[in-house]
């Protein structure tokens, strides 16, 4: 896979289809390109006419691992920054579910040059959602660097799977400063608690004004702790004439992912697996 090197850390990416605009697709939490679900939509993107940028966010499958800016979603949207302008695309189409539809909007308010259209699904918001974030991405690293140092971290299995993927990773968290993390961490950790005039966390309402483009918004289901209804609702007021459409997926689709993952089912439902569904809807946004 080629990387572009932004920050001081390596960004792994690939591009798919030959021509056509260029769609930068993200995933959620701090999975990879290669997450199961993901590919299938570029694909179907691709076969519409368009080229697909998959990559690995900072602390995401083969890239090399980083801790810097005001959260995780921040330095993301300064990372696609750096490897969009390394790789002299122009303006783009950001697509992105879960923590990629808040990486894309974080960037969209941020380097509003870089987007030309923006598409969002499974934005997370709420009490649950937020509170949840914060307590399986920050909290852990947190509290063993605390107790043991950074030399803690690559005992973890989160870091290991990043290890396994990228050796230099060791390394890297390994030169990490521990009072420096712990910092970051508070400051990334804060970023999650629910604060009034930010339906997006860590990011105030009126930011959005910055966001001008064309933006299709799929809402999330009506039972979704983690993605709620409501939060799709108050992003599509937030920016001005956006689009916003009902999911082309059951309404528990994200629930019934959640109960399979945790029940070790594999033969039904994957966190992303019905996301090639929004294809047909993406294509008709992108093309009208």
């Amino acid at each position: 896979m080629p990387s572009v090197v932004v920050n001081g850390g390596a960004v792994v990416y690939e591009i798919l289809g030959e021509s056509g605009e260029l769609i930068v697709l993200t995933p959620g939490g701090r999975f990879g390109m290669d997450i199961p679900g993901l590919r299938p939509l570029a694909e179907a993107l691709v076969a519409g006419g368009y080229r697909v940028l998959l990559w690995d966010r900072p602390n995401c499958g083969a890239s090399d691992v980083q801790f810097y800016g005001q959260s995780e979603s921040h330095m993301r949207a300064e990372t696609l920054h750096g490897l969009l302008t390394a790789l002299d695309t122009g303006p783009v189409v950001l697509a992105g579910g879960s923590g990629g539809a808040r990486d894309s909007m974080l960037t969209a308010i941020l380097y509003p040059e870089l987007v030309a259209k923006l598409v969002l699904w499974n934005i997370v918001g709420g009490i649950y959602g937020t509170f949840n974030l914060g307590a399986h991405y920050v909290l852990p690293s947190l509290q063993v660097v605390r107790g043991l140092g950074v030399e803690g971290l690559p005992r973890m299995r989160e870091w290991r799977e990043l290890i396994a993927a990228n050796p230099g990773n060791e390394q890297r968290l390994l030169a990490l400063d521990r009072d420096e993390f712990v910092k970051l961490s508070l400051r990334w950790l804060n970023a999650y608690v629910s604060k009034p005039g930010q339906t997006v966390p860590g990011v105030d309402d009126e930011l959005f004004d910055r966001i001008i483009v064309p933006t299709l918004i799929i809402r999330g289901g009506a039972h979704d702790l983690d993605h709620p209804k409501r939060t799709s609702l108050e992003v599509s007021c937030l920016i001005a004439g956006s689009r916003l459409i009902d999911p082309p997926w059951p309404e528990d689709a994200w629930e019934r992912a959640v109960e399979d993952r945790a029940r070790k089912r594999v033969d039904r439902y994957n966190l992303f697996d019905t996301w090639v569904l929004a294809a047909p809807a993406i294509l008709s946004f992108l093309d009208g």
